[in-house]
């Protein structure tokens, strides 16, 4: 692909490995299900909805040259996304998430992305060797970042010349990663995509609600931050004050991947040119389709 990209998204670019069940789960259960194997990570999910909003994508990460990494590139191409500037590692093997969820929610997860770690800084190549931008000539547009990359890396990022320019969209990949973004509130840049749980983390507290976490978020130097909490009122605090909005009521059918959905529909909103009221209702509502199973995976 040759096309200049309408965004980057930067981050995990994995095998998805899905087991769901339509019953409830604990610990130790043991029920009949679906185990599926799809093109994932957070950074890929977000690309995958954009491109379905006719907006065309780029990916930085780090894929193996196995045969894993050969398949998933191949098929990322075959979604429309341009994988051109990923780092492909001759000795690191393909990442992979592992997941499983009942009637009752997501019951546990588990996030390979040791490769993208260890590729670290190599996946930035593109954009300071001029290749998509430098220091001294930056990337100007969105870039979505997720939370798989390193703390040191992500804190590269928040001060790096070479993103000075870029409207940076960022995601902690779940809340076991959230404390990777407190770079971006000490340096005041980008926009937070959180959930409740995760904006706790990040402030050290406890909220009641996602208008009182977005608040906080601000207060503790966020520029802006959108904050989801399930199927309750979800708020978008940033310099021009603080909205709100409630999600559609949907039968929830799957959870990994709602967040990155909601994350890209937003992001395609505002760049279409919608109100901050009407992006978070566009990115709710793209959200239930997808939990409820009307948006394709």
């Amino acid at each position: 692909m040759t096309d200049k990209p309408d965004i980057l998204c930067i981050g995990s670019v994995l095998w998805d490995v899905i087991g769901r069940a339509t019953l409830h789960m604990q610990r130790g259960s043991d029920v009949p299900g679906r185990i599926t194997r799809l093109p994932g990570g957070v950074a890929l999910n977000i690309a995958m909805t954009l491109a379905r909003f006719g907006l065309k994508p780029a990916l930085l990460s780090a894929v193996g040259r196995d045969s894993e990494g050969d398949e998933l590139i191949s098929d990322c191409r075959g979604l429309g996304l341009n994988t051109d500037f990923i780092y492909r590692s001759d000795d690191l093997p393909t990442d992979r998430y592992m997941a499983v969820e009942g009637a009752n929610g997501l019951i546990a997860a588990i996030a390979d992305a040791h490769s993208l770690e260890a590729a670290g800084s190599k996946i930035l190549h593109p954009l300071t060797d001029g290749t998509l931008g430098s220091a001294d000539a930056p990337f100007e547009g969105p870039i979505a970042l997720d939370g798989n990359l390193t703390e040191s890396l992500l804190s590269e990022i928040a001060e790096h010349p070479g993103f000075s320019d870029a409207d940076l969209r960022i995601a902690p990949a779940s809340p076991g990663k959230a404390l990777r973004l407190a770079p971006f509130l000490r340096a005041g840049r980008g926009t937070l995509y959180v959930n409740l749980e995760e904006a706790g983390l990040l402030c050290q507290a406890r909220f009641a609600s996602a208008t009182d976490a977005a608040q906080a978020l601000l207060d503790r130097g966020a520029a802006r931050a959108v904050v989801t909490n399930g199927g309750e009122t979800c708020a978008d605090a940033g310099a021009n004050g603080l909205i709100h909005a409630c999600p559609p009521k949907v039968l929830v059918t799957r959870i990994t991947g709602a967040g990155d959905t909601f994350m890209a529909a937003h992001i395609a909103a505002e760049r279409d040119g919608a109100t901050a009221e009407a992006a978070l209702e566009r990115a709710l509502t793209a959200a239930a389709a997808y939990v409820s199973g009307d948006m394709p995976t």
